[in-house]
């Protein structure tokens, strides 16, 4: 029997189209190739990834701008069609200047014929490696909870150096999907319940928490580390389903007005190390681990240079080891 699908270098040209005005963040260009359906959707290599519909057309151009500018090496690109149909793969070694990161990056396309005219309606966007070791920029999952932190309720804490703590919960919007609102609110409930006694017992204090992200400031760095050590551990040996997992960062500064601007940049930066952490993670900054100096009580290691959105220059993290 005759295979009906056929290879289209039409699609290729089409992919290789897009990939490119993606790394020139040309974002018209890259908008006008997706299909006007509602099936329409992308899939990331981020926990928080997965947009469908108008939500993706719309808010698509925002999200390339925080996608450093890359150039595009080796790449290759096969495609097929069959009638109304086609699909591609594009697969190759992506550089962004900014940032220093390379990796070998994949992408898959779905295309449909819209009034004569291939668009694409899917996009998996695929690395082996976390964002943090492949491009080195952080998803958005944290700027609700920065933009719900009542700057005040800090203020008014004792003056002096704190460590500003950030949590969130991996792979949350799947979980939520798969298990349906009550479980899911329930789970938030007892997890978020977990984690204020672990803040709680470690001489910490919640500041606040929306959905299942928290913020807590702690007066010491150690105190800080012990509870993010704690948190990992008790969410590795819950017996409770479903199991979670939990991503935090760390950041340690003086928490006193400087110019008006001073506390934000102690939180936002904390907010943004949190975001660069893959599931089961703790990433601290520099200065957090200076704090607690090298003795054998924290063990680090990962030690990575990367720039945080909203603050100047590249900044230095490190993965705090809580598997002991």
């Amino acid at each position: 029997m005759k295979d009906r699908i056929a290879t289209s270098p039409e699609l290729e040209a089409i992919v290789q189209r897009w990939v490119s005005a993606f790394g020139a963040r040309d974002t018209d260009v890259v908008v006008n190739l997706f299909s006007r359906s509602k099936a329409l959707t992308y899939l990331g290599s981020a926990d928080d990834e997965f947009w469908t519909g108008d939500t993706l057309r719309t808010g698509y151009k925002a999200y390339i701008e925080d996608v450093p500018k890359f150039i595009i090496n080796e790449s290759n690109i096969v495609a097929h069609e069959v009638g109304s149909v086609g699909w591609a793969i594009w697969r190759a070694k992506v550089y962004a200047p900014k940032t220093e990161k390379a990796v070998d990056f994949r992408i898959s396309f779905v295309f449909i014929l819209e009034d004569a005219v291939w668009r694409i309606v899917q996009i998996h966007n695929s690395n082996p490696v976390s964002n943090i070791e492949a491009m080195g920029f952080e998803t958005q999952s944290f700027d609700d909870l920065l933009l719900a932190v009542d700057q005040e309720e800090l203020q008014q804490s004792p003056s002096g150096i704190a460590s500003i703590m950030f949590t969130d919960i991996a792979d949350s919007s799947t979980i939520a999907q798969t298990i349906g609102d009550h479980l899911w609110n329930r789970a938030v409930r007892y997890h978020l319940e977990n984690v204020e006694a672990e803040i709680d017992r470690t001489g910490g204090r919640m500041i606040k928490s929306l959905g299942d992200g928290t913020m807590s400031a702690f007066p010491t760095a150690r105190s800080a580390l012990e509870a993010a050590q704690s948190i990992q551990r008790k969410l590795h040996t819950e017996k409770v389903e479903p199991r979670l997992r939990a991503r935090i960062g760390i950041h340690t500064g003086d928490v006193l007005e400087n110019d008006g601007d001073f506390f934000g940049t102690v939180v936002n930066k904390a907010a943004r190390i949190a975001s660069m952490c893959a599931p089961d993670e703790i990433r601290v900054s520099d200065a957090t681990r200076i704090m607690v100096g090298s003795g054998a009580r924290f063990s680090f290691s990962d030690a990575a240079t990367v720039p945080l959105k909203g603050l100047k220059g590249a900044h230095k993290i490190y993965k705090l080891d809580w598997q002991k």
